[in-house]
């Protein structure tokens, strides 16, 4: 055949497979349509039947649109049912590989107390500004004791009906001005040391001021103790001693001296001292200072000493102070007074005696005692 003519073995094989691929794609169209290829051709009768009648419905029978309100109860009463597993999309970002792990448990804590409800005090009501006004008194301090004085009232609009109060205690008032008011204070207002109330008002209370307040002090009073005395013949230049404070040795003073720098020494005897104050005119009476038994009468009347004796009743300074400190720490050496001796007198100066006058014979008196 001129097909195979000049053609290898591998190309004639090439060829034959090609032909019989061919037969066979032919032979699978034919299987596979029948025999519609080879068949004569059929004819297919169709008939038309007529067209039906459409009778109208009777007016019962007529569908009827629902009206607005009928749709609005549906929309209304209409439950609507979700249910996400009729969803089959996936969760947003769940990840399907992850295990679930609970949270770990919250420790336990009680139900909190609502904290108590504090009730706010109320306010009080503004005080009322008195129709009187004090602004200050002269004087505003004095001391306890004093004599009657003049007390007088500063202030504002003062009336001439109104009356000086010391503590709730009326005094005759003098009407200055409508600044001023005056008042004598008897001395019974003042006799013990505390603050008094002044206040002015009128009789019927109407109208009042404001309340100040009256100083009074306690007067300062000696700060020393009446230890001895040297009493001289007729009493002439008598000498009292004392222990002052702070100081180490006795201090001796006669009549009219002064003594802490403002207490005048009036009178001198065996049991007491009388002082006057130079400053302000009181009297403060000194009895003399006993101590107990076993204790000094030094600036520390508080403090027990048992000094060593030399010889029975008397110590062994005979001049009544101790020359050698027992305690060098102590700057306020104590004082040794003995009965019957003076401090600052040496023991061996005698003391004077007072002798009784020489008694009178009669004049009928004769030795032979008729």
């Amino acid at each position: 055949m001129k097909l195979f003519e000049g053609k290898s073995p591998t190309e004639r094989n090439k060829i034959i497979a090609a032909l019989a691929l061919g037969a066979m794609a032919l032979l699978s169209l034919a299987y596979t349509f029948g025999g519609s290829f080879f068949s004569s051709k059929k004819t297919v009768t169709v008939s038309i039947s007529p067209t039906p009648t459409i009778s109208p419905r009777p007016n019962s029978e007529t569908v009827r649109m629902p009206t607005a309100a009928e749709e609005n109860l549906i929309y209304t009463t209409m439950p609507i049912v979700y249910d996400p597993r009729s969803s089959y999309a996936p969760d947003a970002g769940r990840n399907i590989f992850a295990f679930y792990e609970p949270p770990p448990p919250t420790p336990y804590s009680p139900t909190p107390t609502p904290p108590p409800v504090i009730k706010m005090p109320e306010t009080p009501p503004p005080t009322p500004v008195p129709p009187f006004l004090i602004g200050f008194v002269t004087p505003q301090s004095i001391y306890a004791g004093s004599q009657t004085f003049r007390l007088e009232v500063n202030g504002d609009k003062f009336t001439p009906d109104s009356l000086i109060y010391l503590n709730g205690n009326q005094l005759p008032t003098t009407f200055i001005s409508p600044q001023q008011l005056v008042a004598e204070v008897p001395s019974n207002f003042i006799a013990g040391a505390g603050a008094i109330q002044i206040m002015v008002r009128t009789p019927d209370g109407g109208l009042y001021s404001n309340q100040v307040a009256l100083n009074v002090q306690a007067p300062p009073v000696p700060q020393f103790q009446y230890i001895g005395m040297i009493a001289r013949q007729r009493f002439n230049n008598d000498t009292a001693y004392f222990q002052e404070q702070g100081k180490p040795t006795p201090v001796g003073a006669r009549l009219n001296d002064v003594i802490g720098g403002r207490f005048r020494l009036m009178s001198i005897s065996a049991g007491e001292t009388i002082f006057e104050d130079v400053n302000l005119g009181f009297k403060h009476r000194l009895a003399l200072y006993r101590p107990p038994p076993g204790q000094t009468a030094g600036s520390n009347p508080d403090q027990n000493l048992t000094p060593t004796l030399n010889s029975p009743g008397r110590p062994p300074n005979r001049s009544g102070f101790n020359p050698g400190n027992p305690n060098p720490n102590n700057p306020n050496p104590p004082v040794y007074i003995q009965p019957g001796e003076i401090p600052g007198i040496p023991s061996s100066i005698p003391i004077y005696q007072p002798t009784p006058p020489p008694q009178k014979k009669d004049d009928d008196d004769d030795d032979d005692g008729n």
